[in-house]
């Protein structure tokens, strides 16, 4: 890859913003799985009642990112950005002042998982700015912004160890401030929106590519952030890991994700993301099972990391495809896409909850896992033949000489 020609068929500096923006976003819509031991040891809650409390941030995020998809289609993403910044510090001021009891932590979780909205508009804006046969790459870059989560969980728990676990919502209204100035100094709105009426956006809602999408997207991104809200817990009550270190062992493990999805963007963009996901789906399902059987927690982080490492690069593969899918209204189609996905990330932390206070092991969430992506596999084989035919090419390739959206 020419990495100069790269650079100059964008804006960098967008690209960079949209990054920073997911990035400090993504930290804070994690923060509860980061605290989550603490805020169960204080609480004394249950296993059910753990997963509940984690997948409260993951559904709000989820059911709020069509409506900012959709809002930055007529305000512009940059904008968009702004405003959802400035919810979530009303949210973590929240937490920060107010929150001590459970009750309250569940309701800081829906401010705070508007953090989780920010994909979509991230997303494109950072790859907006990009022609098609680079934007797996420049979407891999702006996607990497889940990074956020190893933030938060390599910071977060010292932080509550030293200073309490309330006193960290506080200290994150600073990380917000930074993408912040930046995005409203730096970004410059990308000129690839096409002006349509509300209908023809929300004609996305129906289409049957965008929900064969979501599927996947379900297991890639949905097992992602579901299982790294679970990671602290997971460690915690499973291998008996400090507080104070299993944000480490949850990091490591999140980080390949993150690393994996720019890889993916970019093997997508040079093989094709339909071929990729092919062999990362199969990978994804073989290391559910495999670490459903709770082996020792070297293995079982070794295990993880295989997972995340592929979910990373599904995630980058996914987002080759949809905004040459639907290039006349990517945000609203990244944001549903991103929004059906997360809410198959609030499954998991309640179905990992469920198997542990019933079954009394934690196998009974990886085999679920395991079995959501053996569907997206099959879903995937059933299209393939259709969209190579008409809209991409071969595995999945870009048509470079086609700019223009298919539309069925």
């Amino acid at each position: 890859m020419n990495l100069k020609a790269f650079m100059k068929s964008g804006h960098p500096p967008t690209l960079f913003c949209a990054f920073l923006y997911f990035d400090f976003c993504f930290a804070i819509w994690v923060m509860n799985g980061a605290m989550a031991p603490f805020i169960s040891e204080q609480f004394h809650l249950t296993p059910m009642e753990k997963g509940f409390m984690l997948s409260v941030p993951v559904l709000a995020g989820a059911f709020m990112r069509f409506p900012t998809g959709l809002l930055a289609q007529y305000i512009t993403r940059k904008w968009a950005a702004m405003f959802e910044m400035g919810l979530i510090t009303i949210g973590l001021l929240y937490g920060y002042f107010f929150v001590d009891s459970y009750a309250e932590v569940i309701y800081m979780g829906i401010p705070l998982g508007i953090a989780g909205a920010s994909f979509g508009v991230a997303l494109s804006l950072g790859g907006g700015w990009f022609p098609p046969k680079y934007k797996g790459l420049a979407i891999g870059i702006a996607g990497a912004g889940n990074s956020g989560a190893v933030i938060a969980m390599l910071f977060a728990p010292p932080l509550a160890v030293k200073y309490g676990w309330s006193s960290v919502y506080g200290y994150a209204i600073i990380l917000m401030l930074i993408p912040m100035a930046l995005m409203l100094f730096l970004a410059k709105e990308p000129p690839d929106l096409e002006r349509k009426k509300l209908s023809d956006y929300l004609k996305i809602l129906v289409e049957k590519d965008a929900w064969v999408f979501n599927i996947i997207y379900i297991v890639s991104f949905g097992g992602y952030i579901g299982f790294t809200m679970f990671l602290p817990t997971f460690f915690h009550d499973q291998f008996g890991i400090p507080k104070s270190q299993m944000g480490q062992y949850a990091a490591v493990i999140a980080i390949m994700a993150s690393v994996l999805r720019i890889a993916g963007g970019w093997a997508a963009d040079r093989w094709g993301g339909i071929r990729m996901l092919n062999t990362l789906l199969i990978l994804i399902a073989v290391g559910a099972f495999a670490a459903s059987l709770l082996p020792s927690v070297l293995i079982t982080t070794a295990i993880l990391i295989l997972i995340f490492s592929a979910l990373g690069a599904a995630n980058g593969s996914t987002f080759q495809l949809v905004p040459l899918r639907f290039a006349y209204a990517t945000p609203i189609a990244m944001s549903l896409v991103g929004e059906v996905g997360a809410l198959g990330g609030g499954l998991l932390p309640n179905a990992m909850g469920i198997s542990k206070q019933y079954l009394g092991s934690f196998s009974g969430g990886f085999i679920f896992f395991g079995a959501m992506s053996i569907v997206a596999l099959i879903v995937l084989r059933v299209v393939q033949r259709r969209w190579t035919t008409s809209w991409v090419g071969e595995g999945g390739k870009a048509l470079h000489h086609e700019e223009k959206a298919y539309e069925a």
